[in-house]
Parts: C-alpha cells; structure tokens; sequence
C-alpha cells in the first residue's frame, strides 16, 4: 500500500475518533475485551452443542441452573473467566458455559411470527418465504437494517428488527 493511501486511511480513523469525542464531549468511548480472548464484550456465538450446562458460575463445582438444548441457539458473552462465558439467551436468561460449547458461527432466532424473508433488502420485494417465530437461521451477511439469512433450504434477506442476534449497527461482509 502506497503511503497516500495509508495516510488517507489514517486520517479516515482520525476524524471518526475527533467525531466521537465531539458526540461524547471530548470523551471516547474504548470498546471493552473480554481478558482471556481479547475479543469485545459483549458479542454474539451460537451454541456449538446438542446440549450444554447453564451453571450459576464459572467452574464445574457450581450448580447446573438449567440446560440449553438448542444446537445453533444465538447467544451473548457477557463475561469471561477462563475456559468459561457468561452468556445470556434472548430473554436475557444467562449463566456459565464452558467455552468449547461455543461456537463463532453466526445464528439468528426469528422474533416476529411469519417473518418475511425478501429477495433483496427492501421491503417491498418479492418474498420468498415466510419464517415462523423461533427459527433458528444462519447469517450470511448484514448490512445496516437487513440481514440475509438462511433457514430450511431458504435464502432471504430479513430485518434486523425481526431478528435476534445480531447488534444493532452492526455489519457483517
């Protein structure tokens, strides 16, 4: 990369940051990482297993509260402490999970009944299925407002309003 590019890039970054700290009067808000991963927190993981333990905390020694029985269930780390995540499910039920039943592939749990899933990322486009409440779907990628995902053959773009699992303003290529 050439040093014009590199230094348009960085006065790209620059101006975001100057940008921020004018929105937040002069603070910047630093993303927060989880200590064991270095990866933000929060952030969203599918359940890897057929089943996994919810424990009250982060060892075997504490007591199983219930248990996930959802492969591919979206999830959200809200902690870390070593080989364990506290993660939290839609409802915002939550506990400790051991880190190898977790996965980085994204999912989505459809939240509105019959959710239309559209052949592009506009709302009124030719629909080319409709999902039941409580889908579980893959992510293929976001943009801003949609997300095309994937569900029993079917390929669609969904609102992210209709979804849970993925972060408001965020976008995945």
């Amino acid at each position: 990369m050439n040093s014009l590019k590199i230094r348009r890039r960085v006065s790209g970054l620059l101006a975001t940051v100057v940008l921020a700290a004018a929105l937040t009067g002069g603070a910047v808000a630093q993303e927060k990482r989880g200590p064991v991963t270095n990866l933000p927190i929060p952030r969203f993981v599918s359940l890897k297993a057929a089943t996994a333990n919810v424990r009250r905390g982060p060892s075997l020694t504490h007591r199983i509260d219930w248990i996930f029985k959802r492969r591919d269930m979206p999830l959200v780390v809200t902690a870390e402490h070593e080989h364990w995540r506290r993660v939290e499910d839609r409802d915002g039920a939550g506990g400790w999970v051991h880190y190898a039943l977790l996965s980085g592939n994204r999912t989505v749990i459809v939240q509105a009944d019959m959710m239309p899933l559209n052949a592009r990322p506009q709302p009124n486009t030719q629909i080319v299925a409709h999902l039941e409440l409580g889908v579980v779907a893959h992510i293929d990628k976001c943009q801003i407002d949609w997300c095309r995902i994937s569900a029993g053959g079917y390929r669609g773009w969904a609102r992210k309003s209709d979804i849970w699992g993925v972060g408001e303003d965020e976008v995945i290529d």
